[in-house]
């Protein structure tokens, strides 16, 4: 099939811009677990020298998930923030001739990290995306929408509905097969109609690029940023750095790469959890025990693993956040507010127990 002229396009760009960076090639000596998280979190953090660190890293052991991190980070992190970057990312997400044609796989690597290093963030469509899949108040849209039919979904896809309701339906016009929720029934979409019913609503680069974007990625986040651009109002924006708590190097990475999807993260939370801090004590008391580590995961990203440099503030986008930090964490904590404030003041605690955990696991990687 004949690839679309905006992809075209911005293919050419690339080449071109590419054909001239090429950094040093310097991985760490880390897990590509450690990388990957280090990777997305220093993208954030416009911390270029890590990010290009930890690509280098995944590029040399595991090349398949540099790239599908790459397009991970492009429709999460940045998004509305520099489109320009997110379009080129999925122009480079061809295939590994396409990026031989551009100048090879770490000059383009290289290039793209440090562009969205570089780049205003929007984290938006994750934002909305856990709003749409946990937030109490869309339980029953959750529930009746996976019985709706393809045209009463494309119906409120283009309506003034809440934007968690039309981004539930456009998730259902994707199908919620191909990347599962234990929120949401499984059931098969229908690609077409949801094409058709976004380009009534939107300009045709963007349909392009958000569909391109999920059928080389399988997340809905690209969708989810294309219903977020009629939303932005560019002179209401503006762009501040987030508040970034203290950081602790272990070794070449920050802590704060040690998260709940890396093995030494887990067993960071697990034996903060068991310890005598007012964290563990408060996690213990509320939490069930099965949960405990996935929940106080999710509030360290809250506090750490999210920080921005360069956020774009906008009104939708800052409720949607607001909305994810405070009131999507479940039944057993309906206001997050009190468990915000205790793990903000335990971080130190958990860095420590990370060194000490990472210590080992350092040193055994060659």
């Amino acid at each position: 099939m004949k690839e679309a002229g905006a992809l075209q396009a911005i293919r050419s760009t690339l080449s071109i811009s590419s054909s001239v960076f090429e950094p040093q090639f310097n991985p760490i000596g880390c897990t590509p677990w450690v990388a990957q998280s280090a990777l997305q979190k220093a993208i954030r953090r416009g911390r270029t020298r890590i990010a290009l660190r930890a690509a280098a890293t995944l590029l040399q052991l595991a090349p398949e998930r540099l790239w599908r991190r790459l397009a991970c980070v492009a429709f999460e992190d940045i998004g509305l923030g520099d489109f320009d970057v997110v379009a080129l990312t999925t122009a480079a997400m061809a295939g590994k001739r396409a990026r031989a044609f551009l100048g090879g796989e770490w000059k383009v690597a290289s290039y793209l990290t440090t562009r969205m290093a570089e780049a205003t963030k929007c984290r938006g469509a994750d934002d909305l995306l856990l709003v749409a899949e946990n937030h109490p108040e869309f339980a029953s849209p959750r529930l009746q929408l996976a019985f709706s039919t393809i045209p009463e979904l494309n119906q409120i896809l283009v309506s003034n509905k809440p934007l968690p309701i039309r981004a539930l339906a456009a998730w259902f016009l994707l199908g919620t097969d191909r990347r599962p929720s234990p929120q949401l029934s499984r059931r098969r979409g229908d690609m077409a109609a949801l094409v058709t019913a976004l380009g009534s609503i939107m300009r045709p680069d963007l349909v392009e690029i958000a569909t391109e974007g999920y059928r080389r990625s399988g997340e809905v986040l690209p969708v989810f940023m294309a219903l977020l651009e009629p939303q932005l109002q560019p002179e209401f924006a503006t762009v501040h750095d987030d508040d970034m708590p203290p950081e602790t190097m272990i070794g070449d990475v920050p802590g704060w790469s040690v998260d709940m999807y890396t093995r030494p993260g887990r067993a960071a939370l697990a034996r903060l959890i068991e310890g005598s801090t007012d964290t563990a004590r408060w996690v213990r008391a509320h939490i069930p025990s099965r949960q405990r580590v996935n929940f106080l995961g999710a509030i360290v990203f809250r506090l750490e693993g999210q920080c921005c440099r360069q956020r774009l503030r906008w009104e939708v986008a800052d409720e949607l956040r607001r909305a994810t930090d405070y009131e999507c964490n479940g039944p057993h904590c309906p206001d997050a507010t009190e468990i915000l404030g205790l793990v903000r003041a335990d971080l130190g605690e958990l860095n420590a127990i990370r060194a000490e955990l990472m210590s080992g696991s350092l040193a055994n990687v060659g």
